[in-house]
């Protein structure tokens, strides 16, 4: 499907939907009032502010954006923090892409970790979508894959995946349907660094697996190829290490940032998440 097939295919579900929400509401009676001028003036505020929707990564799940969220609904941003399937990168590209079709208004599109190629996928062509925030992010161009842009100085990049990965069925070898989930001492100590042992054994127990063919799916045409975008490098992570952010950073044309955190950022230093976030907005604005 060509790109301007798309944008026609999501304004006319977008239509629509708002057309049988409209008909579901006069059929069961509801009662729609006219807006009065305070009404309009509220609303035309509300929407000065794009929908930021966060996607998370692998491992993860939508709480990994508790504190980021809490920031920008304090300043009053419409925040959506989905969860991610994490079953294979086209899969979940399109149900993000499903979930976009349901907001109205400008957004802004945030992905961590992997949660950043899913973006990259589901944003494109989406004219709704103003800029998009990588945190940690893996973002492939049109070919690549998750698991190579980690790059051969990552902790996940060692000869023997065994040692690091449990796989779910535990028959060897996995095939692309497996469950990957990291090993304790993994996630430990090259994941969660920055956060308490007690709060990383916690999100270890927690975690949600990816499949082994999400990882190595090849990824489609990027987003960013029409999309502004900014990139938030955390330079102590060890998962996808800073040399590799920047590399993908320069490719995406992304407006650089940079924290001193590991890999789950995003939870040990939230402010300058949001900080990249909201700047983000104003640029696009």
């Amino acid at each position: 499907m060509t790109p301007t097939a798309r944008a026609a295919r999501r304004i006319a579900r977008r239509r629509r939907l708002r057309a049988a929400v409209l008909l579901g509401s006069l059929t069961l009676g509801t009662a729609v009032a006219t807006p009065t001028s305070a009404d309009a003036h509220s609303a035309d505020r509300r929407a000065t502010k794009p929908t930021i929707v966060l996607v998370h990564g692998a491992w993860a799940d939508a709480s990994s954006w508790r504190p980021v969220v809490r920031r920008l609904q304090a300043a009053g941003y419409p925040v959506v923090a989905p969860a991610n399937p994490l079953r294979s990168l086209a899969s979940d590209s399109a149900y993000l892409d499903a979930l976009l079709e349901t907001i109205q208004g400008p957004i802004v599109l945030v992905g961590h970790s992997y949660g950043a190629a899913v973006i990259t996928n589901a944003a494109t062509d989406d004219p709704d979508v103003r800029a998009l925030v990588f945190v940690d992010g893996s973002v492939p161009a049109e070919g690549e894959t998750v698991a190579e842009l980690a790059g051969p100085e990552s902790a996940l990049s060692v000869a023997d995946p065994t040692t690091i990965f449990n796989f779910v069925p535990g028959q060897l070898p996995p095939t692309a349907d497996s469950d990957v989930y990291l090993k304790k001492s993994t996630f430990l100590k090259s994941f969660a660094t920055g956060l308490t042992r007690k709060r990383a054994k916690s999100l270890w127990a927690t975690q949600r697996p990816v499949t082994l063919g999400a990882l190595n799916e090849p990824s489609g045409t990027p987003a960013w190829d029409t999309i502004p975008s900014w990139y938030l490098i955390g330079t102590q992570d060890l998962v996808i290490p800073a040399a590799a952010q920047r590399d993908m950073a320069k490719k995406a044309g992304s407006t650089i940032a940079r924290f001193k955190s590991g890999h789950l950022g995003l939870l040990t230093n939230p402010t300058p998440v949001t900080r990249v976030i909201t700047a983000a907005v104003r640029a696009t604005r």
